[in-house]
């Protein structure tokens, strides 16, 4: 049989969406076009006689980050060499760049053999949203806020600056961006979106504590007591574990972030929420 593996179409990463659904990942439902917008040449498929199989995101933001996400083969085809292929060819993709990955706990021995390193802990909580209403005049839209200002605010939390995706995904349909903002001065954002099941909160980007939890109980209002919400927290920020538990989530599965070059050097004592464990 063939073996043949290319860069994926619009299209096809829906395909690799929904087998990302299928490993329970729990992709957002309007993520595509904005994963897609980032870098069109970032996503592979490997096809086995013309049917696609197996599925990898290596996406470059510039030319010195990139991040590897949706790597999937289809469980009848597993351990058979096919992943494995399709890896190497989409690290040419990235050949100068510090690559990121959040690695799930059985993939990543054979992460560390490709050069990745282990930074710390994600952990994915889950709750409900809640029906009080939450009224801060800090609390400004998204709509509302000057692009270049959040931008300059997301760069210095970030690894990279990333405004192609930036722009795309705080306007995805039926979720919620907001700032808090005070004397004019962005001090976090964040961002809930619907996912296959419930929403998925991401980024969470904040200077304390405090603001980030007034930010997460209005995404939470959003949401609604009737629905689930979802939160990727890194472990090493404590404020933000703390903030799981005094918000009553329960922990569901975790990752590893990764990384090729060494951890970058930014204040993750100010995320509060990863953005997206497929493009960090």
């Amino acid at each position: 049989m063939e073996y043949e593996i290319r860069q994926a179409t619009r299209e096809e990463l829906d395909i690799a969406i929904s087998w990302a659904a299928n490993e329970g990942w729990n992709p957002g439902l309007y993520d595509g076009d904005t994963y897609f917008s980032t870098d069109p040449k970032g996503f592979f498929m490997g096809f086995l006689d013309g049917q696609p199989i197996s599925s990898i995101s290596a996406v470059a933001y510039n030319n010195n980050f990139g991040f590897l996400g949706f790597y999937i083969v289809k469980s009848k085809y597993r351990n058979k060499g096919y992943g494995f292929k399709l890896w190497n060819e989409a690290l040419k993709h990235l050949p100068t760049q510090n690559i990121g990955l959040d690695g799930v706990i059985a993939q990543q021995e054979n992460y560390k053999k490709s050069g990745f390193v282990p930074a710390y802990r994600n952990i994915r909580y889950e709750g409900t949203g809640i029906e009080t209403l939450i009224s801060d005049p800090n609390l400004v839209s998204m709509s509302e806020i000057n692009f270049d200002k959040l931008l300059s605010y997301d760069n210095s939390i970030f690894p990279t600056s990333r405004p192609i995706f930036l722009k795309s995904w705080i306007q995805q349909p039926n979720s919620l961006a907001i700032g808090y903002v005070k004397d004019s001065v962005i001090m976090g954002y964040g961002m809930v979106r619907p996912c296959q099941t419930g929403f998925k909160v991401g980024p969470l980007f904040a200077d304390s504590k405090d603001i980030a939890n007034v930010i997460f109980q209005k995404l939470q209002n959003f949401v609604g007591k009737q629905n689930r919400i979802y939160l990727d927290v890194p472990e090493i920020n404590k404020d933000a574990m703390e903030l799981t538990k005094s918000n009553v989530m329960k922990p569901m599965f975790e990752t590893t972030r990764m990384y090729t070059k060494g951890i970058p050097n930014t204040p993750v004592n100010k995320v509060f929420g990863v953005t997206t464990f497929e493009l960090g």
